[in-house]
Formats: C-alpha cells, structure tokens, sequence
C-alpha cells in the first residue's frame, strides 16, 4: 500500500511539474502565406508583423512562444480542436467570427483598396463596375462584403492574397480588391505592379466591428485578459511602434 501511495505521489507530482511548464507555454496559430504580416524564407524561417507581434505577446507575457503554422482556412477549426491557444494571422473581427471566438482588442486596422490598370475606371462604385469580374480572396470578409454590395458582378476567388494580384496580372479580372496594405507593399511598389494602380478611396468594410485582432477560444477569459494586457502593454512601451517601424513606413495602429 505505501509503495502505491509513493508511486502516486511520484505521478501527481509529475503532473504538477508537466502542468507547470504548459502554463508557461503559448502556442500560437501562424500562418505564412500573406507578406508583410507573415512570410517563410526559402530556409523555412517565418517572419513578418503577425510573427513579431505574437513573439512581444509572448515576451511581455514570460511565456515561451511555439508558433504553429496552420492554414488559413483551417485556424479557426484547429484553435476549437485545441491544435494551439490562440491565432495570430491577421484575422479581421467580424460578427461571423465573433460567434466562433473571442477576439482581443484590434492590434491593427488596414483598409481594403481596389486596383487595376492605370485609366481602367474613374471610381470603384457598383455602377461604375458593372458587369465587371472582381478578384479577391476566397472565403474573406471582403468577398462577403463584395456578395452583399455589387451582387451583380462575378466574383474571381483567389487562394491566397498574394494571388489577387497574380490574377489581375494574368487578366483572370478586370480589378483586384483587397489589403491596402498587401496591394501597396507585395505589388505596387514591385516590378510587376507597374502599370497598375489604386482605383478610388480605400474602403471600410461595413458589418465588421473594427480591425484586426488576436483569436482566442471562445468562453477562454484568462487567456483574452492576457492577452490585452500584453497588447496595452507592448503598445504603451513602444514595442509595437517598433515592430510596425520595421514593416511599414505609414501607421497601421487601431485607433482605440
């Protein structure tokens, strides 16, 4: 009896040391397919925004951070499956997914933007696109958006947001929508967006509650907590300034 007293106390103390040392841990959900946010180098280093933001959480919080790549279409099932803590990729808070998760505050806030050919339209209103096809990101908040506001257009859904702008290049579209952000850093600015331009004021999407923010699993209140407070802390230290000064040179902070 006394043996199996030990060997239990040995197990429970083991469990206290493993329980520990998870609580010490931060599994975050990445991505890796949406430049500047978040990239994989040919040596299969990822980097970005997202990639820093979630490392200053994870520092300023005293928690080893395991980054974990998922796809997009995929976090918010394998966050629920319990595959990481929480998601850092760029996630637009939007009611839909509010129902799924709960969201941190915003950590930034992008509006969306058309592009096409320089000369190609004047405005990016329903009537001046008219019976023109829109390429944008499958399963996005700006394709819903764009299903509610031009329900007349067809819609060219691409896989990943790079990608919009490959189509618009291969004339897959008439005029690409998506990240202002992406649209001015991965294609603007390059080579191959030569010839290429905004069309009209950026766009806020209507129907979502502001910005971007960090995903948690619904009904997880310690871990949101956490989360804001690392958040609050790293944007009053000058952290986050920091990290948006290495990618960006315009301000991307939300404004609450």
């Amino acid at each position: 009896m006394l043996k199996k007293l030990a060997l239990a106390a040995v197990a429970l103390a083991a469990f206290m040391v493993q329980a520990d040392a998870q609580q010490t841990r931060l599994r975050v959900g990445v991505e890796g397919n949406y430049p500047p946010f978040s990239q994989i180098s040919p040596s299969g280093q990822i980097s970005g925004f997202d990639i820093d933001i979630a490392n200053a959480v994870c520092a300023e919080l005293k928690m080893e951070c395991q980054l974990v790549q998922q796809e997009f279409d995929g976090m918010i099932p394998a966050l629920a499956a319990r595959r990481f803590d929480i998601i850092v990729a760029s996630l637009t808070i939007t009611p839909a997914r509010l129902e799924r998760v709960d969201f941190s505050a915003p950590y930034y806030d992008v509006p969306s933007q058309f592009v096409a050919r320089n000369g190609a339209f004047q405005s990016h209103s329903p009537d001046a696109l008219r019976g023109k096809r829109i390429i944008v990101l499958r399963n996005s908040p700006r394709a819903a958006w764009l299903q509610q506001n031009y329900p007349q257009n067809e819609l060219h859904l691409a896989n990943r947001e790079t990608d919009v702008y490959l189509e618009l290049v291969a004339g897959r579209g008439d005029i690409a929508f998506g990240s202002s952000v992406v649209s001015t850093e991965q294609f603007l600015k390059r080579p191959e967006g030569a010839g290429y331009g905004r069309v009209g004021e950026p766009v806020r999407l209507q129907g979502g509650t502001g910005g971007v923010g960090i995903a948690v699993r619904k009904g997880d209140t310690e871990t949101l907590a956490k989360v804001n407070q690392a958040l609050a802390a790293i944007r009053s230290n000058g952290v986050y300034r920091q990290i948006m000064a290495r990618y960006f040179d315009y301000d991307i902070s939300p404004s609450n």
